[in-house]
């Protein structure tokens, strides 16, 4: 008989998914410190405008799986929707186990007044979000989601359908950059009358406040997205900060102005895939230091690119492109992921396609009316 509890101490919720990934040689565990953080209202922002309740599912007494339930203000805010959310699924290949979590979570929204059910993401669509649906025989890169391929018939299962498909591109570093795309970023450089440049980590706090103002401008009421606070913002900026190379976070600017940005990152997930336990103490830090310094991390996950409005049509993200070939050259990055993109989005679709990057991974959110 399941048994679906809702629990408050988070220990044995944090832990469960060495339970469901002990024997997947591709799953990257988490560290244990960051997940309790992420998941204390007192020191995650995203608390400010949301109510969470996590479940956990128990048969004969053992643990067969994890959910949260979760009322996102901010989105039914911005997006005038009734929508709840469910997310951090973990789940044993038990689907009676699956059932019982998805109508706790179902249920827990429901009672909120909510009219429709959607996941996963985990918390938000501004962390990693969406079912991976194929390429099960490769690792996540950083801040992407990984789950067994049978939850994609425990959703399906439960009466959940596709709302929308999220796009990986996976792109080689080439020996050297495309010639087109060279003298196409010198010439958009020069008529644009913009320069770009790496972030100065000595103004780290003032890079923040100028990134935020390029996000603000770049508001768009695009599917999913949802704007984040000013303390959400400054708290992924000094989450970034720790693992953050300046040479990969390029600022456009135009007569002192900043008016675009693009964010790449280490795949850190790397070096993290060989801490098993998820602690850095005592040999966890010597481990993620030895592989992020030694140059062992060989890939790249290039996050965002935004661009204020009025400066859409100069071609600075081409010149982005550019700038992060380059360097990946330079420091011998063998290849990058660019993530996640909607796959309806031909803005950004067409010129990643242009370029040579290949969609590899997909991922799928899913909706239930309630």
């Amino acid at each position: 008989m399941i048994e679906v509890k809702q629990v408050t101490k988070l220990r044995e919720f944090i832990r469960f998914p060495w339970k469901v990934y002990k024997s997947d040689p591709n799953w990257v565990p988490p560290l244990l410190m960051e997940r309790t953080e992420f998941l204390d209202p007192k020191k995650n922002p995203f608390f400010d405008h949301a109510e969470v309740a996590h479940f956990m599912a128990y048969e004969n007494g053992v643990a067969q799986g994890r959910i949260s339930a979760i009322i996102n203000h901010a989105h039914n805010v911005f997006h005038e929707d009734i929508i709840g959310f469910f997310g951090m699924f973990e789940c044993m290949e038990n689907y009676p186990a699956a059932e019982a979590l998805l109508n706790a979570a179902r249920n827990f929204v429901k009672s909120k007044g909510m009219d429709t059910f959607r996941g996963p993401v985990n918390l938000s669509t501004n962390d990693d979000c969406g079912l991976l649906i194929d390429s099960f025989d490769q690792p996540a890169q950083i801040m992407m989601t990984y789950n067994p391929s049978y939850y994609i018939k425990f959703f399906e299962q439960f009466g959940l359908q596709k709302s929308k498909d999220l796009l990986a591109y996976r792109i080689d570093v080439p020996k050297e950059a495309p010639e087109r795309l060279k003298r196409g970023a010198e010439l958009i450089t020069k008529r644009g009358g913009f320069t770009v440049r790496c972030a100065n980590m000595k103004d780290f706090k003032g890079e923040v406040a100028r990134i935020k103002e390029i996000y603000n401008d770049a508001w768009e009421r695009n599917w999913g997205f949802i704007p984040m606070t000013d303390r959400e913002f400054d708290h992924l900026g000094a989450q970034l900060k720790q693992i953050l190379d300046p040479d990969f976070l390029f600022i456009a600017e135009k007569n002192g102005e900043p008016i675009g940005f693009s964010l790449v990152i280490p795949n850190i997930n790397e070096a993290l895939q060989k801490i098993k336990n998820g602690r850095l103490l005592p040999f966890g830090l010597i481990t993620l230091l030895l592989n992020t310094r030694s140059g062992a991390i060989k890939s790249l996950r290039v996050i965002t690119l935004g661009l204020k409005k009025n400066y859409r049509s100069f071609g600075i993200d081409a010149v982005f492109y550019y700038k992060c070939f380059e360097t990946a050259m330079r420091k011998n990055y063998k290849w990058a992921e660019m993530s996640w993109i909607l796959e309806d989005n031909m803005a950004m679709n067409r010129p990643l396609e242009n370029m040579g990057a290949k969609v590899y991974k997909r991922y799928r959110l899913y909706d239930k009316t309630i």
